[in-house]
């Protein structure tokens, strides 16, 4: 029997905070608990942002607060030729198209569309992107990418609904083992996500499938943040023959002002509360582990 694999994935664009400690300390207690293994991933696909300097920092943090993962660490960064042989799989089914709208074209196009009437937006408050790229011919679209014109690659959701259809996944609760509930994925409320980009090849959705998947990961444990993101990722796992991970997304640690926890919060970061003498008992009775 496959042993229970769960996964903590910072990214280095900045320090961890408390909220990163509640999700790593959760992810290793769990692994323990049901006798599993804890993978920690590096997920820096944003090359500009994400630097050398703060993956040192999450190794020194994580280090610190006592928990061990199994090596070698997986960095995205290493690992674009399989993102791009996923995304290739995509394009030869006919699931993606490339969008050329600048920011300011978009803008434009739902200002208009605004004065008609509503125009949808994503669970996270961003404006569907214009069915206008998506309905370029192909000879267009070649015309496009010949001149140099930047271009991101989409998904194009209604044909990937209309594939794979009505879709849900198991969110399972940490507290009562084997409680599970099925939740219906709604996709559709993304409208057409981005999957690759030309300075950054992939995407988290794209990214985080595959890397699951490579990486064998059964228990994906992660920030309610993410909670509406699933139904993308469960499109992807269905048209990338790829088999699901069980969810559970926790609580969110949140500030003094009742607002998610920011990499910029120097108060709340692990080293400032290291160095202000803090142990990683105090850390665990901050975040409610102990």
């Amino acid at each position: 029997m496959t042993a229970p694999t769960f996964r903590f994935a910072p990214s280095p664009n900045g320090e961890l905070h408390l909220g990163h400690a509640y999700s790593a300390l959760l992810n290793g207690n769990l692994a323990k608990k049901f006798n599993g293994r804890l993978l920690l991933r590096i997920e820096d696909i944003d090359i500009t942002r994400c630097t050398p300097e703060f993956e040192r920092g999450i190794y020194c943090d994580l280090e610190w607060l006592g928990l061990e993962w199994e090596q070698p660490v997986r960095r995205q960064s290493d690992h674009f030729a399989d993102y791009g042989a996923a995304l290739e799989r995509l394009k030869r089914d006919g699931f993606v198209y490339p969008s050329f709208m600048s920011r300011g074209e978009v803008r434009g196009w739902i200002a208009e569309q605004r004065m008609a009437g509503a125009w949808p937006h994503d669970p996270d408050g961003a404006p569907h992107y214009p069915p206008l790229d998506r309905e370029l011919t192909e000879k267009s679209r070649r015309e496009h990418m010949d001149s140099g014109k930047a271009f991101a690659w989409r998904l194009n959701m209604d044909a990937a609904i209309g594939t794979v259809g009505t879709l849900d996944w198991s969110e399972f609760d940490v507290d009562q083992e084997g409680i599970e509930r099925r939740i219906t994925a709604r996709p559709q409320e993304w409208g057409d996500v981005v999957l690759a980009r030309s300075d950054i090849p992939t995407s988290y959705h794209l990214s985080v499938v595959v890397d699951d998947a490579l990486q064998g990961v059964t228990h994906v444990v992660r920030g309610r943040d993410l909670y509406e993101a699933t139904s993308v990722q469960r499109v992807l796992h269905r048209l990338l023959g790829l088999a699901p991970p069980v969810y559970h997304h926790h609580r969110l640690i949140e500030g003094a002002d009742g607002r998610k926890l920011s990499k910029s919060a120097r108060s709340t970061g692990l080293r400032a509360l290291r160095e202000a003498g803090c142990s990683p008992d105090d850390v665990k009775r901050m975040v409610g582990i102990i």
